[in-house]
C-alpha cells in the first residue's frame, strides 16, 4: 500500500515537470515570436516626387540590422494619414510631424520616445550654423525677393500657397499669428493648399502665389530641386513665426513593451554615430535625437485652437 502511494506520488511529480516544461517550452516559444513580429515604421515624406520611396528601402534594412526583426518602412500621404495610421494600430512607430502627433498623442494612440534634433540657423542671413543643433524651429513665409512684400500685414489680399491644415509651420503657426495681427486669413487673404514645399515655391517662384508657408530652412533643404535658380536671391523670408516649434516626434504604439520601446530608443539615439545611420537620418534632415516630453508639444495645442478660431 505505501509503495502504491509512493509510486502515484512519484507518477504525479514527473507529469507537473512534464507539463511545467511543456508550459515553459510554449511560453518560451510564445515570446521568441513575440519578439521576433514584424515592425511597421511610417513617416510622411518632404516631398512628393517619388524618391523617398526608394530611400527607405535602406532605411528599413538598417532598422532591421539593428532591432533584429523585419522592419517595414512606408510613407504616409500626408499628415492625416500618418494618425489614422497610428490609431488603427496599422503602425508601430511612426515619424511623425509636430502637429500629427499631438493629434495621435491626443486621440490615445501615439508616445513621443524621442524628439529629433534638426541643424539650426542664422536667423539673419538664412545660412546654416555650424555644428549648432536645435530641437524647435519656426514657421517661414517665403516671397519673391522682388515682391515688394515687407511685413506680415502686407499678405493681406494676397494669394498664400500652405500646406495641409494639420502642419505646424506650413499652416497652424502662421495663420495664427495672421490673426495675432489682425488679419483674418479666411476672408483677408486667399489660401490654396498644395501637397508639399517644392510645390509652394515653385507656385511663388512663378508668380501664381505671392506667399508660401513652409519650414525655417527651406530654401536650404530644397536648393536642389531648383538647379535655374537661386533660392537666397530669388525668394525672401518675409516673416519667421514668434513661437518655436517643437521638431518631429519618434512615437510609439502605447501598448508597446517597455524592452522593444527602449531598444527602439537606443537605435535611434546612436544613430548619429554611425555612418548607415547618418544616411538614414537624412531622410527628414534629421541629425540626432534626444529624450522627448510631451510637454514640449503644448504649445501645438495652443495654436491649433488659435487657428482654427
Amino acid at each position: 500500500m505505501q509503495f502504491k502511494q509512493l509510486a502515484k506520488g512519484f507518477i504525479g511529480v514527473m507529469l507537473l515537470t512534464t507539463l511545467a516544461a511543456c508550459g515553459s517550452g510554449n511560453t518560451s516559444s510564445s515570446s521568441e515570436k513575440e519578439s521576433k513580429e514584424k515592425l511597421v515604421v511610417q513617416f510622411v515624406p518632404t516631398n512628393n516626387d517619388g524618391s523617398m520611396e526608394a530611400k527607405a528601402k535602406p532605411f528599413a534594412k538598417y532598422l532591421s540590422k539593428k532591432l533584429d526583426r523585419e522592419v517595414e518602412v512606408t510613407l504616409a500621404t500626408d499628415y492625416s494619414t500618418i494618425v489614422e495610421a497610428m490609431s488603427s494600430g496599422q503602425v508601430d512607430v511612426g515619424i511623425m510631424p509636430p502637429a500629427a502627433y499631438v493629434q495621435a498623442k491626443d486621440a490615445g494612440a501615439a508616445d513621443a520616445i524621442l524628439t529629433s534634433q534638426l541643424g539650426d540657423y542664422d536667423q539673419e542671413t538664412g545660412l546654416p550654423l555650424k555644428d549648432k543643433l536645435t530641437n524647435t524651429f519656426k514657421g517661414e513665409v517665403l516671397v519673391r525677393a522682388d515682391s515688394g512684400l515687407n511685413k506680415l500685414t502686407d499678405l493681406k489680399g494676397k494669394n498664400i500657397a500652405t500646406l495641409s491644415p494639420n502642419s505646424a509651420s506650413g499652416y497652424i503657426y502662421p495663420v495664427a499669428e495672421l490673426k495675432d495681427a489682425g488679419i483674418d486669413p479666411t476672408a483677408d487673404t486667399k489660401m490654396t493648399t498644395v501637397n508639399d514645399i517644392p510645390s509652394e515655391i515653385t507656385a511663388v517662384l512663378n508668380k501664381q502665389m505671392d506667399a508660401a508657408f513652409v519650414f525655417e530652412g527651406a530654401r536650404n533643404v530644397f536648393a536642389s530641386n531648383f538647379p535655374d535658380n537661386d533660392l537666397f536671391k530669388d525668394l525672401k523670408v518675409l516673416y519667421l513665426t514668434k513661437v518655436d516649434i517643437p521638431n518631429d516626434a519618434i512615437a510609439v504604439q502605447p501598448d508597446m513593451s517597455k524592452d522593444l520601446k527602449a531598444k527602439i530608443k537606443e537605435t535611434f539615439l546612436n544613430m548619429k554615430d554611425d555612418k548607415d545611420g547618418k544616411e538614414a537620418m537624412a531622410l527628414w534632415g534629421h541629425q540626432g535625437y534626444e529624450e522627448a516630453a510631451d510637454s514640449a508639444y503644448d504649445t501645438i495645442r495652443d495654436y491649433t485652437k488659435k487657428a482654427a478660431e
